[in-house]
């Protein structure tokens, strides 16, 4: 198996968070009821799993080996990827606060959620596609088969495991939770 896979995985598991988003966030645009824990709980999903997992796969452990081969840091992609991943825990935190005051009754928040998400799921999708179509292809010839192997084992110490449940279970049931809130 090649790191990549792992990695592409992940970002089907976020896809599925940013159909819920996107589902959410057309409601509210709406004028829909929409239960806004929805919103914070997506939030806290990205900071968990996006943020805190995924992301320092590749930014610990991915682009290390691929500078190792020859990938210069401050070239694109990596520059890029790397400006992405900032931006997107920006608009995670921002969501989170536009949230929390729409919640506090402030009407005016309401479009900055709406916002907020619109920008956050472009940002994502746009990333994500260009790390499956450019970054982990040159990943995949760059970094020999059992490099590849050396990486999927790095790859699960950032995977604790938690009160008895694997990560990746507890984090897939979340993302899964997150879309049948939404689309009911």
């Amino acid at each position: 198996m090649k790191a990549t896979a792992v990695l592409i995985e992940e970002h089907q598991v976020i896809e599925r968070v940013l159909y819920a988003l996107e589902k959410a966030s057309n409601r509210l645009q709406r004028g829909e009821d929409v239960y806004l824990r929805f919103f914070i709980g997506t939030s806290v999903f990205i900071r968990d799993f996006a943020d805190n997992c995924h992301y320092k796969k590749e930014e610990k452990v991915l682009i290390p080996a691929l500078i190792e081969h020859g990938v210069p840091k401050d070239s694109d992609p990596l520059a890029a990827l790397l400006a992405e991943h900032e931006e997107g825990q920006r608009l995670t935190q921002r969501l989170r606060h536009v949230t929390e005051r729409l919640q506090a009754k402030d009407t005016r928040a309401r479009e900055l959620v709406i916002q907020c998400c619109e920008e956050y799921i472009a940002l994502l999708r746009k990333h994500m596609s260009k790390e499956e179509k450019i970054l982990f292809p040159i990943a995949d010839q760059l970094i020999p088969a059992e490099e590849q192997e050396q990486i999927i084992e790095v790859f699960n110490r950032f995977q604790p495991v938690e009160r008895g449940e694997e990560f990746h279970e507890k984090y897939y049931g979340f993302a899964n939770r997150l879309v049948q809130e939404c689309v009911r």
